[in-house]
């Protein structure tokens, strides 16, 4: 009997044969939630992004209150490049903040910057 093709192997088939692969949208949407998580438990993370630190924010336990609630994000950053410009050197917008430039100085990954902009994105 034999063993499905897995979604990557799918895809890297169609890139050989000079294709696009497309997944189905419910793959697409479980990758996406997936990587929603990934950002959730990044920010919510002491040792890594620590957004709960400084900001309000869906369900965190003790949040800080130096930064704004992370609320209404889709509102406040249309364009989610500028809110992922934010978390990745702050001091770009605002020379004075005390957010740290998560990105600039590699506390995270650009993978785990990624995720948690996505996160964040739907708070």
């Amino acid at each position: 009997m034999r063993k499905p093709a897995t979604l990557a192997a799918v895809a890297s088939l169609a890139a050989l044969l000079g294709g696009v692969f497309v997944a189905p949208q419910s793959v697409q949407a479980e990758a996406a939630e997936d990587v929603i998580k990934k950002g959730k438990a990044v920010a919510m993370d002491r040792r890594k992004g620590n957004c709960i630190s400084c900001h309000m924010m869906d369900d965190g336990v003790s949040p800080g209150n130096l930064g704004p609630p992370l609320v209404a994000m889709k509102a406040r950053f249309p364009d989610k490049e500028k809110l992922r410009s934010q978390i990745y050197d702050p001091e770009t917008a605002n020379a004075n903040t005390r957010m740290p430039p998560f990105g600039k100085h590699g506390i995270l990954t650009s993978d785990e910057l990624d995720a948690v902009v996505e996160y964040i994105y739907t708070l």
